[in-house]
């Protein structure tokens, strides 16, 4: 059996710290923009478009700024 090369992270560990911050900072104002959405708009003025927009943005930044913040502190996935 050949011997494969070792799996590397296509990142610089040294991103990880800010790449964790700004994803969830982002993540968080994306979400607070979320529910102010939701408890400003009306049943009339609500946008599915705009909802999903905001909603999946948070998701993935949250879910992303967890992965770097896990890995950053050593957990690694």
């Amino acid at each position: 059996m050949e011997r494969g090369s070792p799996v590397s992270s296509p990142l610089p560990i040294e991103l990880y710290p800010p790449l964790a911050t700004v994803l969830l900072a982002g993540g968080l104002c994306a979400a607070a923009g979320f529910f102010l959405y939701e408890a400003g708009a009306n049943r009339l003025t609500r946008k599915a478009s705009q909802e999903l927009l905001l909603g999946g943005s948070a998701s993935v930044m949250l879910g992303l700024g967890t992965l770097f913040l896990l890995l950053w502190t050593g957990v690694w996935v």
